[in-house]
């Protein structure tokens, strides 16, 4: 029972023996971090199951001599032998006891009993000696329990287990509890303030903050037209388009057949008639459930619908006049051969030459593929049904009789062994969930939750962004979740196709993931492997940017004494999102923007943040997605001495307004629902000019029909607000600015084109517009000559 109990823990055996230096000590007992990551987690574990064996066997051993004594007939008798059996147990029970008290000792980096987490001032000045004596003491009583077992009676062994209980809550309970409150709770700063700054040092250490590059934003209430010209292309890229309504839209016009489904729409960005556009990007996978009844037959669910098929893209700033997504990728060519479209004018350019989607998120069961029958494949041109006979590499052959037996064994399910559509060319996939593949491959991988499909090199693939924890990071207060540190080490590429999984490394210089890769030398692969197709659509992923986001809001404060004080404690901030327009927290957005400071547009992660009560903006935090620059942080500080209106000051000023809220009143009426869509915070700067540009979108749609269509948008500034069909007109509105908005900004290392530069596009604005004046007064003079002439025919008339 023991062997097993200990063989479920084999990956603590492995961190240890394959432990990796952090380069980092603990100020307390000056050990290296990897101590507390990697080793004292096996020593506990030891610790622990040989002090549970020892109280086993104790037990065991006195049940089985009273039944030994029964057995012959005579009563239970402590003779020397038992004695000297037990008092020997007792002792290696009272050693383990001592070695924990020793372990409890280095466990004091994890304590949550001061001021903050980590070994605080009664920890260290308390519960250490007092772990120390009681080590001591547990250590003679081991020594007691084996002389005594040697001597007459059991005073000796009974005294020392009585002092050891004695000690113990005297020292663990009465000393630190009247420490901590005679001598630090009357001064606890001046006590703490060391261990606060050790907590604030190894929290933004373990959550990857001690890098975040802070500046200065003294954002003006207003924005120029000036400023809106330098930064055209962060106004153009402006997401109209938010996951949910875009999801509903995508089921409606873009499932093309019933057995289809979008699970989920993700951001991401591509190069598309050599502009830099950020998409949205949904894969259209079977849902074999959604077949009709009848229908739903084994030979069609495991054998005929095997795959998904291509994908839906579209931009998140463009929609039709009737409130619908410009779609970049659409419906299913008649040659299969899915193509990317910027406009009508434009030529197409082939986006993905294999659109099948065998692994996916929403392939939970498992199928047989290269069967007899035929798996559908799409419906082409004129109506035809399309077949297709799997020849990649995934799945498992069933060229035998046995594997067939196991997998109908496996799965329950008899059809695999009887049904004589299998032939010895066969396979079986399943594990085909892009997350629990994952999972089986590398299970001490903790996994963000959300996947996103990728088209690269003619073909499909899911990202999944997989990070490495631990919840022993001294000094560094725990997550919710129960780590406290976290680093994004590995990037996992599943081909949608044959289901391959390759696990590349991202952040080298992670201790945790090279224990791994000795531990595990031929799964992982460099970055520099990876395909450049690929890499260009690596993502900083939203599940850490928001735990690191939410402990950047007490961590951001430095001093211990503002900490300490919760001097300028943040807050995520509220939109009204949805139907009912109900407050709910800002979640993390990707936007294409101009980092102030910045030369160009990139591809950003950002939240903001917020302070005091009503709130007012404090700042921003965003992570930056492009090139070298992938993982930056960085922090803009908004001035604390002036209001800076928040999003949820923004809405209310969305309400206020007399023209919006009247819009509202005749459309939002019974039989169509207004939603109101995610309130963007985009900053923009121009030399010592910052501004700050609010959008949020408005969508209609008919009660009771999820398809929602895009037919407002809204701008503001911290002094006006407005609501129009497009940006553009929203923007002239708002600022004045009609100048033409450029239509995307360059993919990232592309040298900007002089066409972007402002004068020149004012000169060649200033051009058309004359000649528009010279062809209006040619037109004048020709109804004059008009006019003339038809005075002249009346007269002689």
């Amino acid at each position: 029972m023991f062997g097993v109990f200990a063989s479920a823990e084999w990956e603590l055996f492995l961190r240890f023996w394959n432990a990796v230096a952090f380069g980092e000590s603990d100020p307390f007992f000056n050990q290296d971090v990897s101590f507390y990551v990697f080793s004292l987690p096996l020593y506990e574990f030891v610790r622990g199951w040989l002090f549970n064996a020892g109280i086993v066997i104790l037990i065991a051993t006195g049940v089985l001599y009273f039944v030994r004594f029964s057995f012959r007939g005579v009563g239970f008798e402590f003779t020397p032998e038992l004695k000297v059996h037990l008092s020997v147990i007792v002792a290696v029970i009272f050693l383990t006891l001592a070695v924990g008290h020793w372990l409890d000792r280095w466990g004091l980096v994890l304590s949550e009993e001061g001021a903050v987490f980590g070994a605080a001032y009664t920890d260290v000045n308390a519960r250490s000696p007092a772990l120390v004596i009681l080590t001591v003491v547990a250590v003679a009583v081991a020594v007691l329990m084996v002389v005594n077992a040697y001597m007459r009676g059991v005073r000796l062994a009974v005294g020392g287990v009585a002092l050891w209980l004695v000690l113990l809550i005297v020292l663990q309970l009465a000393w630190p509890r009247t420490m901590q409150r005679f001598t630090v709770n009357p001064n606890e700063f001046v006590k703490e303030r060391e261990y606060i700054a050790r907590n604030i040092d190894f929290t933004r250490r373990g959550y990857d903050l001690a890098g975040v590059s802070e500046r200065p934003y003294p954002v003006d209430p207003a924005l120029s037209q000036e400023l809106i010209a330098d930064n055209l292309q962060t106004v153009d890229n402006i997401r109209l388009w938010d996951h949910g309504p875009i999801l509903n839209v995508y089921r409606q016009i873009q499932q093309i057949r019933p057995y289809y489904d979008f699970d989920d729409a993700d951001v991401d960005r591509y190069t598309v008639n050599g502009e830099y556009r950020q998409v949205m990007l949904a894969a259209r996978e079977v849902a074999q459930e959604k077949l009709e009844d009848d229908a739903q037959t084994w030979i069609n669910t495991r054998l005929r619908f095997t795959h998904g098929f291509g994908v839906a893209m579209s931009p998140v700033t463009d929609f039709t006049p009737e409130g619908r997504p410009e779609f970049f990728a659409k419906d299913i060519p008649a040659d299969g051969v899915i193509r990317v479209q910027a406009t009508e004018e434009t030529a197409p350019d082939v986006l993905i030459e294999n659109p099948r989607i065998y692994y996916g998120e929403k392939t939970t069961d498992y199928v047989i593929v290269n069967s007899n029958t035929a798996e559908l494949d799409y419906q082409a041109e004129g109506g035809e049904l399309k077949s297709n006979f799997y020849d990649g590499r995934g799945g498992v052959p069933l060229s035998s009789f046995i594997r067939r037996l196991a997998y109908a064994w496996q799965f329950a399910d008899i059809n695999v062994l009887i049904t004589g559509e299998i032939s010895s060319d066969s396979k079986v996939q399943y594990r085909r969930d892009i997350q629990e593949r994952v999972s089986t491959v590398a299970p001490f991988l903790q996994l963000d939750r959300d996947p996103y499909i990728v088209a690269a090199g003619g073909q499909l693939f899911w990202i999944q962004d997989a990070y490495t924890t631990s919840d022993r990071y001294p000094y560094s207060t725990p997550h919710p979740s129960g780590f406290n540190y976290i680093r994004n080490s590995v990037k996992v590429v599943v081909d949608a196709y044959n289901g391959d999984l390759a696990f590349y490394v991202v952040d080298p210089g992670d201790p945790i993931v090279r224990m791994y890769r000795a531990v595990f030398p031929d799964l992982f692969a460099d970055l520099d492997d990876m395909p450049s197709d690929l890499r260009e659509h690596l993502r900083y992923p939203q599940d850490l940017f928001g735990f690191q986001a939410a402990t950047y809001l007490r961590y951001h404060m430095l001093d211990p004494q503002d900490f300490y004080n919760l001097e300028d404690i943040w807050s995520i901030p509220n939109e009204k999102f949805g139907q009912s327009g109900d407050l709910r927290p800002v979640e993390p957005y990707y936007v294409i923007m101009k980092i102030p400071g910045e030369e160009r547009e990139e591809f950003v992660l950002l939240i903001p943040y917020t302070r005091n009560e009503p709130p007012i903006l404090a700042g921003w935090l965003a992570a930056r997605n492009d090139g070298e620059n992938y993982g930056e942080l960085v922090a803009f500080d908004f001035p604390k001495e002036r209001q800076v209106d928040s999003p949820q000051q923004v809405e209310a000023k969305i309400d206020n307004d007399p023209a919006i809220s009247e819009w509202f009143t005749l459309r939002c009426q019974e039989g169509s629902d207004c939603i109101r869509g995610n309130l963007l915070v985009i900053p923009m700067a121009l030399g010592e000019e910052f501004g700050l540009l609010y959008a949020e979108p408005i969508y209609l749609r008919a009660e009771g029909i999820d398809f929602p269509e895009l037919k407002k948008v809204i701008l503001a500034t911290g002094d006006r607000v407005v609501m129009e069909d497009s940006v553009p007109e929203a923007i002239a509105a708002l600022t004045g600015f009609t100048g033409q908005l450029e239509a995307a900004a360059e993919p990232p290392g592309a040298d900007p084109p002089a066409s972007a530069t402002p004068d020149l596009r004012l000169g060649q604005e200033i051009e058309q517009l004359t000649e528009t004046i010279e062809a209006i007064k040619q037109e004048l003079e020709n109804l004059e000559e008009s006019l003339r002439r038809l005075a002249e025919l009346a007269g002689g008339n």
